[in-house]
């Protein structure tokens, strides 16, 4: 009897560990969009929502859609709203990090066509557990504030 029970806790170590490795990698991405944007526009800004369960660490995205994607934060400044380039965004163990209008989110530059409603732009995610991540992000109307969301952007001064 002894055998067979000294078998079955193995073998629940071994299940256990491998439960534990594949939720280490395991990063949801959901709710990706960006605005449309007028003809012209070299920029246009994506959002998402992401969670890792044991926690992890973005750290760079790309996309065929422009030259150049970065991480990005927004904050208000005596009126004034400023942008920043960060060098990753953390994502807790547990937590949501949503990147939105006015936070957090992707900035394409150099786009190399206007983003127009209803299409989707590709996009790679890099996680430093993770790894790489592919998502498209639906393409929302000009202002919009949200996934499926129309109401009107914002009319706040900018630097950059």
């Amino acid at each position: 009897m002894r055998p067979k029970l000294l078998a079955l806790a193995a073998s629940l170590v071994f299940a256990i560990a491998a439960g534990a490795q594949a939720q280490t990698g395991s990063v949801e991405i959901k709710d990706a969009w960006a605005r449309a944007t007028p003809g012209g526009a070299q920029t246009a800004a994506v959002y998402a929502t992401i969670a890792a369960p044991a926690g992890d660490r973005l750290t760079a995205v790309s996309t065929p859609a422009a030259q150049q994607a970065g991480l990005h934060t927004m904050t208000m400044d005596n009126g004034v709203m400023k942008m920043r380039q960060v060098d990753g965004i953390d994502l807790p163990p547990g937590q949501a990090v949503t990147l939105k209008p006015g936070g957090f989110h992707i900035m394409l530059t150099g786009l190399a066509r206007p983003l127009k409603e209803g299409e989707s732009v590709a996009l790679t995610f890099t996680f430093e557990k993770a790894g790489v991540r592919e998502v498209n992000a639906p393409i929302q109307k000009i202002g919009a504030m949200g996934p499926g969301n129309t109401q009107g952007g914002m009319d706040m001064p900018m630097k950059h």
